[in-house]
């Protein structure tokens, strides 16, 4: 598959419906004018006792400029306002998309087995994609197997799995569905998926207001019956309003969907080029062919994201709507000599005690939490200068290597790699390298103080004049137990050698 070709008409389509979308969005308003202009047509040509209804003339004579300008200025306004508050609601971070739907943030010390092999999967993605380790988020309440990524740029974006996901497939098909996250990342889908939710909720909220009328029109009618005029047009202009709402959702929809398609088909072609194989992604979507849930999601802000996820949240009756190419052509042009059958793989049986009560739950929770994303964002603003000492190539000393910590977590995750069967690795050498990371730098990073000292460690000198001017700059940063930290891990930061610095300061 020429998968370089695949992403230049990816993106070639979704310009063209861009601009259909923002057409059809030109062309509700329009339809809401005239249902404002007809009410008013109507309500007048009730209230002309003496003369008969007003014909079409009549009618028009509503459109003139100053009076369709006026109402197009405030649908137009409307709905932009509700566009922007929910682009603000949706813009502050993938996390609060991720929390929405349940996401628990996965730390690194986490003593899940499938949490463990989740986050060393995404480190090695961003590794190859070339971009920071975004957090990571599971959705433990969800048997299918869908993932997504959400956020406005690789700055603030996370990734989110279901449990069906991470509990499921095996290491080489979770390489495949992660990297087409990154694919979402990287090309900008994700701030597209943002505007596209916003544009929508701005156009549904027509609808919203029409259905309010329609709710309180009974109230309306039992004050106004006697005069027999209120109780018909309330009714009348909230039916007009919701019928409008719902023409608007369901061509936002339409191009919607017909939008995601084409970004699905490109993050397709985008994870064979990160992972160096067809056989991850194309794995993983014939594993979810063969598996009883799919990829269904129950969340309840699911649907109105439903854009964003790997996979169909919902089974439809009419692919029209789907925002998902059908999982046999995803398939066959990722594989095009696939024999049509998928992989049969059991459902795991959840109970009570299934679901991961690690040390993250419970009290001091959102300390953690704000911690995790704190250490995130200091890491992703370093950046490391080479200086003499890379030229070292010195073995550690006296510590064990990191192989050795939680040894048993480590077993429970060799064993489940095993049993899934080995999957394509292209980073053989990095993983090895990181192995051998002592203990206790490993421990240090994943602690939000430890994993800044570790960075400023990176990037101290070996000269002691330069050496003392950066501790300086350390101590004016003002952090509590910094500058103390950073002078215990320099000497052995500065013995770790080239090998094994990168991997360390990923």
């Amino acid at each position: 598959m020429n998968f370089f070709e695949q992403q230049d008409v990816a993106r070639r389509n979704t310009r063209v419906l861009v601009v259909l979308f923002v057409a059809a969005v030109f062309l509700l308003i329009v339809l809401t004018n005239a249902a404002v202009a007809g009410y008013l047509w109507f309500a007048r040509d009730y209230n002309v006792y003496s003369g008969g209804r007003g014909g079409f003339s009549c009618f028009l004579s509503y459109f003139s400029c100053q009076r369709f300008g006026s109402i197009g200025l405030a649908v137009t306004a409307t709905v932009a306002l509700v566009a922007l508050v929910k682009w603000w609601q949706l813009s502050t971070g993938g996390k609060v998309v991720a929390e929405s739907m349940g996401g628990t943030l996965i730390l690194p010390s986490t003593r899940d087995p499938a949490e463990r092999r989740c986050l060393n999967v995404v480190q090695e993605i961003a590794l190859a994609a070339n971009m920071p380790v975004p957090p990571v988020y599971v959705l433990n309440d969800e048997r299918g197997i869908n993932a997504f990524a959400a956020g406005i740029s690789p700055a603030d974006a996370v990734v989110a799995v279901t449990r069906g996901t991470i509990d499921h497939l095996k290491r080489h098909e979770l390489q495949g569905v992660i990297a087409h996250e990154f694919s979402h990342i990287l090309n900008g889908d994700m701030r597209l998926n943002i505007r596209l939710a916003a544009l929508l909720k701005g156009i549904t909220f027509i609808g919203d207001v029409g259905h309010i009328l329609l709710r309180s029109s009974n109230r309306v009618r039992t004050g106004a019956s006697d005069h027999g005029k209120g109780g018909a047009m309330m009714p009348m202009l909230g039916l007009a309003l919701w019928l409008l709402g719902l023409v608007g959702a369901g061509v936002a929809g339409f191009i919607k969907a017909a939008i995601s398609r084409q970004k699905e088909y490109l993050a397709d072609a985008s994870a064979v080029q990160y992972t160096r194989s067809a056989d991850g992604i194309g794995d993983a979507l014939k594993v979810i062919g063969g598996y009883i849930p799919g990829t269904l999601v129950h969340a309840a802000r699911a649907q109105e994201m439903s854009h964003i996820f790997f996979g169909e949240i919902e089974h439809r009756l009419w692919n029209v709507f789907a925002t998902h190419p059908p999982l046999g052509k995803r398939i066959r042009r990722v594989d095009p000599g696939w024999n049509g059958e998928y992989i049969q793989r059991e459902m795991r049986q959840y109970g009570r005690t299934d679901r991961p009560q690690g040390a993250e739950v419970g009290v001091g929770r959102a300390a953690l939490v704000a911690a995790a994303f704190a250490a995130a964002a200091a890491a992703r603003k370093a950046v490391v200068e080479p200086d003499a000492s890379l030229g070292a190539a010195a073995e550690p000393a006296a510590v064990e290597p990191a192989a050795v910590e939680s040894a048993a977590v480590a077993d429970q995750v060799a064993a489940q790699d095993a049993d899934f069967g080995p999957g394509p690795d292209q980073l053989d050498e990095r993983t090895a390298a990181r192995e051998e990371i002592p203990v206790a730098f490993v421990r240090q990073s994943q602690e939000p103080l430890g994993a800044q000292a570790l960075v400023f460690c990176l990037l101290i000198n070996d000269d002691a004049d330069l050496r003392g001017a950066q501790l300086d700059i350390v101590t004016e940063a003002g952090v509590t137990g910094l500058t103390e930290l950073v002078n215990t891990l320099a000497p052995g930061v500065r013995e770790l050698g080239a090998p094994r610095r990168l991997p360390l300061l990923e």
